[in-house]
């Protein structure tokens, strides 16, 4: 039986959530959006609420909370803005959560209180030019020299690229072995012949920032064994589909908000439209298919809690 009643906790974080998102979020994400801009002092505000790494444990500078309450925190925040809650879904679902549950103890505490904090972002290094989720099959190489990890090749459409500091980076070391040969490593962006290219001319989420990423024998570390790389991508792939799913609720949460605006403001033949049954009616069924959409999200962040 899965409880879908909040808890005074839970209540607490989601309208602290709402009243950040509508009081720093929504007044920017019109020009944001038109001019492309990734608002960085933006996201190191929602870095200084916690909202990022919100589900890290709290020794490694995150909140702590579970799936269901981060579902909370990425719907207010979707609600607002896309561009801002893909920052949440990279920062927090991709890269956070792969190095909770893969990275050593040390690789834990040298990055994941920076990515929490804002002090460094994260990318995830999965998608190439001709290969997407199909992970078997990257071009991408990891070679071992002198007992250092040299990875060369390239991704694309990767958020947060020209921006983080850290990028996790899958790579084959071995093509014959297709997924068996994978493998996840931890690049650090300021070193010589990491490089990226910004692109522009989106059709959405134009406030997100999104790279090309070239890596030229750029020094990587290696996070779990070789052959986990394919775990890694898809059990993070699993949290950010979590994180995805949660944003999109927001979306539809906000939709049903100005309709609900709109309905009251706008008048025909002398009284708001809102008053008309047929309008009635559609607004109601917006409001049950959202439900109906958080209720799934909701249920979603229950199983994942629990194992």
């Amino acid at each position: 039986m899965i409880d879908f009643e909040l808890t005074d906790e839970q209540r607490l974080i989601r309208e602290t959530a709402r009243d950040f998102t509508d009081r720093e979020i929504v007044p920017r994400v019109r020009d944001n959006d038109r001019n492309e801009r990734f608002d960085t002092d933006l996201v190191q505000k929602i870095a200084d609420m916690g909202f990022l790494g919100a589900i890290v444990p709290e020794e490694y500078g995150g909140r702590d909370v579970d799936y269901r309450t981060y579902g909370l925190i990425v719907e207010e925040i979707g609600r607002g803005d896309s561009a801002m809650r893909t920052v949440v879904s990279v920062v927090t679902s991709l890269v956070c959560s792969s190095i909770v549950r893969w990275g050593s103890e040390e690789q834990k505490r040298a990055w994941l209180p920076q990515l929490c904090s804002g002090e460094a972002l994260g990318c995830f290094g999965l998608t190439e030019p001709d290969t997407g989720s199909d992970a078997a099959n990257l071009k991408t190489r990891a070679e071992k020299v002198n007992g250092s990890w040299r990875i060369s090749g390239g991704k694309m459409w990767i958020s947060l690229g020209n921006y983080a500091k850290l990028a996790l980076v899958f790579a084959q070391t071995d093509p014959e072995k297709k997924h068996k040969g994978l493998a996840c490593f931890l690049v650090p962006t300021d070193q010589p012949g990491f490089t990226t290219q910004e692109i522009h001319g989106k059709l959405g989420l134009r406030g997100s920032d999104t790279a090309e990423l070239s890596l030229d024998g750029v020094a990587g570390e290696l996070m779990g064994e070789v052959g986990e790389g394919f775990k890694i991508a898809m059990s993070a792939l699993d949290s950010g589909r979590y994180s995805v799913a949660a944003g999109c609720v927001g979306i539809c949460q906000g939709c049903v908000n100005a309709s609900v605006d709109y309905a009251k403001e706008r008048e025909q033949f002398g009284r708001p439209i809102g008053s008309f049954q047929l309008v009635q009616e559609m607004i109601a069924d917006m409001i049950v298919d959202t439900e109906a959409a958080r209720g799934l999200v909701w249920r979603a962040g229950w199983l994942k809690d629990a194992g």
